[in-house]
This record gives C-alpha cells, sequence and structure tokens, in this order.
C-alpha cells in the first residue's frame, strides 16, 4: 500500500486513506476462513447478532486466521472456529478459493473450505460471550430456510450466495 495513511487505528481495525480511497484494513497478518459443512444431508449454518446492523445474521461459520496465533495455519483456524461456533470437528479441511469480502469498503480476503468427515462433538455457541445459534438445515431446504429467517428480520450474510447460488441461477433460466 504505497501511499497510504492510516486516518485511525483500533485494537482489530484501522482506517486508511489512500489517495481518493477510504477503507477499512486489519490489523496485522490476519485473515478470514469461511467453512462450508454438510452433515448428514444437512448445512451448518449460525446465527448471531452483529453489533455493525443492529440485528442477528445467518451464516456460514466463520472466524479469523492468525488472531490467537501467529502462523495458525488455515485449516487448523477453520477446524478450531468451526468446533468453537457449531460444537462439529472436521477430519479434513479443503479451500476452495480465495475472496474479497466487500472490495470497495474493505481489503479483507477469506478462505472459503469445505470441511468433511464431520462429528459432533459438542453444542457449539461460540467462545466467551459470543450468542451462536446452530442451525443445521436440509439442503433442499435451504432457499426456503433464508426467506423463512429473512421474513422474521434476520440479515443474510452474502458468503451464503456460495451455497444459494444454483437455486438463485436456475431461478434466471
Amino acid at each position: 500500500m504505497s501511499g497510504s495513511e492510516t486516518v485511525w487505528q483500533g485494537r482489530y481495525l484501522r482506517a486508511v486513506r489512500e489517495g481518493t480511497w477510504e477503507y477499512a484494513a486489519r490489523n496485522g497478518d490476519v485473515s478470514a476462513t469461511v467453512i462450508v459443512g454438510v452433515h448428514d444431508g444437512r448445512l451448518i449454518l449460525v446465527e448471531q447478532m452483529r453489533v455493525p446492523i443492529g440485528r442477528r445474521c445467518l451464516e456460514l461459520p466463520a472466524g479469523l486466521v492468525g488472531d490467537e496465533e501467529a502462523g495458525e495455519a488455515l485449516a487448523d483456524a477453520a477446524r478450531r472456529e468451526l468446533e468453537e461456533e457449531t460444537g462439529f470437528r472436521a477430519e479434513a479441511v479443503e479451500p476452495l478459493g480465495d475472496f474479497q469480502s466487500s472490495p470497495g469498503l474493505t481489503s479483507e480476503d477469506f478462505t472459503l473450505v469445505r470441511a468433511t468427515g464431520l462429528t459432533r462433538v459438542g453444542e457449539g455457541g461460540g467462545a466467551g460471550n459470543e450468542d451462536i445459534e446452530v442451525h443445521l438445515v436440509p439442503v433442499g431446504d435451504l432457499a426456503g430456510f433464508v426467506a423463512g429467517k429473512r421474513a422474521a428480520g434476520v440479515a443474510i450474510d452474502s458468503k451464503l450466495l456460495a451455497v444459494l447460488g444454483p437455486v438463485l441461477l436456475g431461478a434466471l433460466t
């Protein structure tokens, strides 16, 4: 980022100005992972309060890589976050690609991963004061489940498009 200026910096984020652009960036060498896991034909989703939008949000399980341990491996972080949030332990984690969260607003990127060989080892719910509700949604009922949550006022994370895409694209043909 040549020519960039930090306008404000907090513990986790900073606001950056580069030319005419202003954007948010994470502090340190921290990235994110988003986890797609299907157990017994049911997609694992989480719902939690998100302060920036002032309401609960339906999401794929996700978390930060390297926020607790410098140099943490992507697969280790994905396994840790999946178990903390959902109570499922993954035997294998396969990277599916790197994506930008919102490239006009933030430099944040995430790696989408597929978790397989899932075993339920706990209730999930998150760490500390996180209030995460776990949903196991039959894959065939996903679009209806998401529509029901939206109608109930729950926000829908755009990363769910990764799994809703085929349904939505089918509606365009």
